[in-house]
């Protein structure tokens, strides 16, 4: 509104006092004196033109106005119209005045000029050019025309460049294009609702909601500002609300492609979305996972819908115990929608189950710092203390047993595999072997001496550094761990009892 203000008083620079308008031709009286009605005409305009001046174009309209009515065939009463109206920025009714203006008068420069940015500002260029080279073909000097002749060359530039990138999917060289396009073209719906699109296909949906709401304020039925509203809100998934625009943009413009392939869209991810929720809920995984995939083929513009589903297929494929393909699931929600906590809660359990700690523990702290609750700074924790537990030895894998072994299921552990690695077993084996072999040994020795002593291994189930404890695992004696364990006098050795058998003996 404010570029088309700006060029029309430069238009007006032009014509200081509109009632001096003598270019355009008034009806040659048919008496030496002026008729009654001429002259009330002319003192309609003269009034006019002091509310033009004073910028009351409501008035200066009004008045304008009662001189067409007294004198109907005088095209500068139609071009001052026009003029205002323009100003009032109701540039199609302007038009229909500046076109009446130079149908009386075709030799009307400034009527020409305004038909030719009534043209521009609602976004016909081509049509504005007609008019600017008419009002050259009259003047050829006259600076504005020829101005505004290269703004409407400039436009159509635009909208070739922006036809072929929206082709291209480059959204953000369309909008680029518009908001060019628009500097001249303020009144264009059609720039307008093109560069809504475009940002709503970018993700800038409140952007996008404006400038819909800001047509559709100005005229409720246009079909293309409702399918902007319904396409916003269909990518935010508001899928049902979606729907309504679009069914009421079909109502306005029954053959609106978009809209109906839109909807279309929007009724089929709705139904497969439910169904796959519903074969979850039911326990029917399978089901539920191939629903869910079909879901994620309708529309792959659909970001946010699209992030939903991946994630539900990761929730599936993990009661699938399918953990890889559940994280892979998660990374492509999180990559569509980088703030969607639950998918990275989703994959920071998966990475928990995979024993892939540090994983979880990056996950779990971008939950954390985005989500500061309770129950998160616990699983970032909980995480915390499981990466810092496998960075040190695994007693359980030294010995063979579950975590949640009883007292005779690791006694039992102790004697089996501390009877495998015990160094005299291994005597006549290389020494590179014996090295391995006594290695072994010792790790069983600590494992069964962590892992027999209740409070020992709470501390270490806990995470917590046994250290504390004041013990030092490098300083003890696993042959004194098994000589306690084993009993019997103290001395002991391996012998051979045939070929790859070996039995135990106290001395």
């Amino acid at each position: 509104m404010a570029a088309a203000a700006e060029c029309d008083v430069v238009m007006a620079a032009t014509e200081p006092e509109l009632h001096d308008d003598e270019e355009a031709k008034s009806p040659t009286p048919l008496t030496s004196h002026p008729s009654v009605p001429l002259l009330e005409a002319e003192s309609f305009k003269e009034q006019g033109n002091a509310y033009y001046a004073k910028k009351d174009y409501n008035e200066a309209y009004n008045y304008y106005t009662k001189a067409i009515d007294m004198c109907p065939k005088n095209a500068s009463y139609y071009g001052n119209r026009a003029a205002t109206l323009m100003m009032l920025g109701k540039f199609r009714e302007a038009l229909g005045d500046a076109q009446q203006s130079v149908r009386l008068d075709d030799s009307f420069v400034r009527g020409h000029l305004r038909e030719g940015k009534c043209h521009l500002s609602l976004g016909n260029a081509m049509a504005a050019c007609r008019s600017f080279q008419r009002a050259l073909e009259l003047d050829h000097k006259n600076a504005q025309a020829q101005q505004e002749f290269k703004n409407a060359n400039a436009v159509i530039e635009y909208e070739k460049i922006a036809e072929t990138d929206f082709e291209k999917r480059d959204f953000r060289k369309v909008v680029f294009c518009m908001d060019r396009a628009l500097e001249f073209a303020p009144a264009c719906h059609r720039f307008k609702i093109l560069k809504a699109e475009c940002l709503a296909m970018l993700g800038r949906y409140p952007e996008a909601q404006s400038v819909a709401s800001d047509i559709l304020r100005m005229d409720s039925t246009n079909a293309d500002a409702l399918y902007v509203r319904g396409l916003c809100l269909y990518y935010e998934d508001c899928i049902e609300k979606a729907v309504q625009f679009f069914v009421q943009a079909l109502r306005m413009a029954p053959d609106h492609e978009k809209a109906c392939i839109a909807c279309r869209n929007a009724k089929a991810l709705k139904a497969k979305k439910e169904d796959g929720n519903k074969a979850f809920k039911e326990g029917n995984y399978k089901l539920a996972y191939e629903l869910y995939t079909e879901a994620l083929g309708i529309d792959p513009n659909n970001i946010k819908t699209n992030a939903k589903l991946y994630c539900n297929r990761g929730t599936v494929n993990s009661k699938l115990r399918k953990l890889d393909d559940a994280i892979e699931d998660c990374s492509s929600a999180v990559k569509l929608d980088a703030t969607y906590i639950k998918a990275y809660l989703r994959r920071a359990q998966c990475y928990m189950d995979t024993e892939q700690y540090e994983e979880a523990v990056r996950d779990y702290e971008k939950v954390y710092q985005t989500e500061k609750t309770k129950e998160h700074k616990q699983l970032l924790k909980n995480a915390q203390v499981e990466l810092k537990k496998s960075k040190r030895k695994d007693y359980y894998k030294i010995l063979g047993v579950d975590k949640n072994a009883s007292e005779d299921e690791i006694k039992k552990a102790y004697r089996k595999r501390a009877l495998m690695h015990h160094p005299d077993r291994h005597s006549g084996a290389s020494a590179e072997v014996q090295k391995e072999e006594e290695k072994k040994f010792k790790e069983v020795g600590e494992a069964f001496t962590i892992l027999s002593d209740p409070k020992k291994k709470t501390r270490y189930d806990s995470g917590q550094d046994l250290d504390e404890e004041g013990m030092n695992m490098g300083d003890f004696d696993a042959n004194n761990i098994f000589k306690a364990f084993f009993g019997g006098p103290g001395g002991f050795s391996f012998e051979a009892s045939g070929p790859g058998n070996f039995f135990f003996q106290f001395g």
